[in-house]
């Protein structure tokens, strides 16, 4: 399988465009996808109304880039996405405004979806859902990119080209699918299902400026300087994760994508067109601080159990930062969390540490943390 990997060090908009016109050449051309008069839906990440400094969110630069490329190639250009929290027309514009969404459309004249409509799609291939709510710019489009940010994340370690694709679920739906798959694998396994659903024709990734730390909205900006693109989004998935020292064990999307034929198991197996990976490796990229354990691996699941209820992540309040916006109680899945004199608690036998708590906390007010000891044998 083909991917191509650029260097890129900058939102700079002729850079950018020029890298991007340059990622479709080395996929075979742009005209090999973009046919005039087709419909293109740029499913970007939009996760929550954050500045594009902030790297939370897929840079405009990038995305008008990618925009005007498609254009020029006769596409019609949709941009997409239901952010977390609730999915109505006045939430788009919130976030198209902060995120500079809004700006691209003018700039470019590309349609931004108002349309919070969705539908019901069955999907018997799957191996763990088979049916998905999903939006409908998705199932009007004739092609679909996605375009995510490289960051870390507190519940799958890295989030990608497939990851994003969950922003195709309409908005408080998306807590249903966490509270029925609390297990990190088997809601990693539901992503890769939808990624085969949806079946996105390319994976541009914008990974100038990403996330490390506390992934998805609350870590830190980290140059990595790269633009990756492929058609497929699972080797995408993989050489981005190695870029930042992830191997593809600790990250469940890309693993049940290698068992599933998918992806090959290993970056050597990738062709690799433009810049040499070696030269894109950060070796100190910093993970989230609840990041899984392995070590157990191997023990009864007994014990296995009980050690992981005491070591396990849990998200802590900070309530001299929190607002008492609410956000984290309305869109906790298990509705774990409860508010006491304007601030969060969380009941910890109901969490299911899918920590969209600290995901979509405007303030950076929730952290996930382990027991002391923990943390020290972690560092």
């Amino acid at each position: 399988m083909d991917v191509s990997l650029l260097r890129c060090n900058e939102y700079d908009d002729k850079l950018v465009k020029d890298v991007i016109d340059q990622t479709f050449i080395n996929l075979g051309g742009i005209d090999k996808y973009i046919k005039p008069g087709m419909k293109v839906l740029l499913k970007i990440n939009l996760l929550m109304k954050k500045k594009p400094h902030e790297a939370t969110t897929t840079h405009p630069v990038f995305v008008e880039a990618l925009t005007k490329a498609i254009q020029e190639a006769g596409g019609i250009v949709t941009i997409a996405d239901s952010p977390g929290g609730l999915y109505n027309e006045r939430v788009l514009k919130g976030v198209y405004s902060v995120c500079g969404m809004e700006e691209v459309a003018r700039k470019t004249g590309a349609i931004l979806n108002y349309n919070t409509d969705f539908e019901e799609i069955s999907f018997h291939e799957g191996k763990i859902t088979k049916k998905f709510m999903i939006i409908k710019p998705v199932l009007d489009a004739d092609l679909v990119i996605t375009v995510p940010k490289l960051k870390t994340h507190g519940m799958t370690l890295y989030t990608g080209a497939v990851k994003n694709l969950f922003g195709v679920i309409p908005g408080t739906y998306k807590a249903e699918y966490h509270f029925r798959m609390p297990d990190k694998k088997d809601f990693c396994t539901m992503l890769v299902d939808l990624c085969e659903c949806v079946k996105p024709s390319l994976a541009i990734m914008d990974a100038i400026v990403g996330m490390e730390g506390n992934g998805p909205s609350g870590g830190q900006p980290r140059k990595i300087g790269a633009v990756i693109g492929g058609t497929s989004p699972y080797v995408v998935d993989l050489i981005a994760s190695a870029m930042v020292g992830i191997k593809p064990s600790q990250v469940y999307t890309i693993s049940e994508s290698i068992k599933r034929g998918l992806c090959p198991a290993d970056i050597s197996d990738v062709n690799i067109i433009g810049g040499a990976i070696n030269d894109f490796f950060i070796r100190d990229f910093k993970m989230p601080t609840g990041r899984a354990i392995s070590f157990l691996d191997g023990f009864p699941s007994w014990f296995q159990n009980r050690i992981n209820k005491w070591i396990s992540p849990k998200p802590v309040f900070m309530h001299n930062l929190c607002i008492g916006c609410k956000e984290c109680e309305r869109c906790c899945p298990p509705k774990a969390i409860t508010m006491v004199d304007n601030r969060p608690y969380a009941d910890m036998n109901k969490c299911i540490k899918c920590f969209c708590c600290q995901e979509l906390c405007p303030k950076k007010a929730v952290e996930i943390r382990r027991p002391g000891l923990v943390q020290k044998f972690l560092r």
